[in-house]
């Protein structure tokens, strides 16, 4: 059971993601906070596995109460959203120890998606997001973090981008079909997704394959 903790001033806020996620066994509201000075009385008592943080909650601005929030309960997993720009603030929440930002105007089934992929140690920000994050608009080419893939994480890519499977790829490569394995882990970690599909999808936005 996931218990999530939902941290907002708009009980009509609180009441539409709690609607969104009483549908999931899995998921379980633990608690509400119209404050931060709530949320650390909540954090105490109802011990939830993962926060739900909106960025201008009222008292300690948002990435404070984080930056708080993970040092005192460090194995609790946050989830910020926010109507504040994403490309400005999801860098900043992830970095100050957010696992996930999600805007307001992202569609709210994202919310369960989002659960569950940090609930499972991932770190979720939409597709949108991470292919604007990924991309320099002064020159429309990958930034250079997407870059930094091996010769033999391409060569990898490539051969999976063809429609090969492991086993055919291992062959190919001169490798064992475990560290095939390995490196498709590695490319769906370094370019954010969770599927060959999406990988795929992801590595020919970002002008991977060519």
């Amino acid at each position: 059971m996931i218990k999530v903790l939902v941290a907002d001033n708009h009980p009509i806020v609180q009441a539409g993601i709690a609607a969104v996620l009483q549908d999931y066994k899995e998921i379980q509201i633990s608690g509400t906070a119209n404050t931060t000075e709530e949320l650390f009385e909540q954090l105490a008592k109802k011990k939830p596995n993962l926060v739900l943080l909106e960025m201008d909650i009222p008292e300690i601005n948002g990435i404070t109460a984080l930056r708080k929030l993970k040092k005192d309960y460090p194995e609790v997993k946050v989830l910020m959203y926010s109507a504040q720009p994403e490309d400005v603030y999801a860098i900043s929440t992830l970095r100050a120890g957010a696992s996930g930002y999600l805007s307001k105007s992202s569609d709210i089934s994202l919310i369960p998606e989002a659960v569950n992929k940090i609930h499972n140690g991932g770190v979720f920000i939409t597709n949108e997001l991470a292919q604007r994050l990924a991309v320099d608009e002064s020159t429309n080419k990958p930034r250079r973090f997407f870059r930094k893939l091996s010769t033999r994480e391409i060569e990898v890519l490539k051969l999976l981008a063809a429609g090969k499977r492991n086993k055919h790829v291992a062959e190919e490569l001169n490798l064992n079909e475990k560290t095939v394995s390995t490196y498709k882990a590695r490319l769906m970690r370094k370019l954010n997704v969770d599927n060959l599909v999406d990988m795929l999808q992801q590595a020919k936005a970002l002008e991977l394959l060519q």
